[in-house]
């Protein structure tokens, strides 16, 4: 090829390239669609609150499940997520926030604090989730919910194990899905989030109200 000819194709292939390039800073963003758990706080009967607070600390999560991606399990020993839906935090504060809201609105207590609160509470709840995802199923698409939850009474020293443990138990809810969508997944997950916030807090007030019942120590 002479001098004219390669002449002739530079500027063509630069001109190309520019094109490409235009065409690809054009092309809009990918949307990545977030959610939240929504759904109505857990309703008791009214009652006298009972006379002491209650602190829950931020719930860890199971490391295989520690992502704002939206998981499911096609099969055994199998995990997937959702390339473009995602939850707006991870599993740990959507849970912790959850249940701080039903707490409240429950009133069973004189306050419900959070961690960040400089304020004393004598009873500590603490926990964790095990699971939270989509699952293949022979009835169909499944959402499931797993958390451990641990009260503790912090009038009791550290050593005093048996007495400053009230309680520890793990909670687990499965919830079929309207749809096999994120959008179907997160409302399911919300359904069992719901029926787990209902059974801690009934179980919390209920250990706390024993409690307050036996002789200070």
């Amino acid at each position: 090829m002479n001098r004219r000819i390669l002449l002739t194709w530079w500027p063509l292939s630069v001109l190309a390239g520019l094109l490409l390039t235009a065409g690809a800073c054009s092309r809009p963003p990918i949307l990545v669609q977030r959610y939240v758990l929504e759904y109505p706080a857990p309703a008791f009967p009214r009652q006298t609150p009972l006379p002491e607070a209650v602190k829950v600390q931020p719930f860890a999560a199971a490391e295989a499940i520690n992502t704002t991606h939206m998981l499911y399990r096609p099969d055994a020993y199998q995990r997937q997520a959702y390339v473009y839906h995602q939850w707006r935090i991870t599993p740990g504060p959507l849970v912790t926030d959850s249940l701080v809201r039903d707490l409240r609105h429950a009133g069973l207590f004189q306050a419900v604090f959070t961690e960040d609160s400089p304020d004393r509470a004598r009873f500590r709840l603490e926990g964790g989730v095990t699971e939270m995802q989509e699952e293949n199923h022979p009835a169909g698409w499944q959402a499931v919910l797993g958390l451990s939850v641990t009260l503790l009474d912090t009038n009791y020293p550290i050593r005093e194990v048996s007495r400053r443990v009230m309680f520890q138990k793990s909670y687990r809810a499965v919830e079929p899905m309207p749809d096999q969508t994120p959008r179907g997944l997160a409302e399911a997950l919300s359904r069992a989030m719901g029926r787990l916030s209902r059974e801690i807090i009934a179980d919390l007030y209920r250990a706390a109200q024993t409690r307050l019942a036996e002789k200070a120590p």
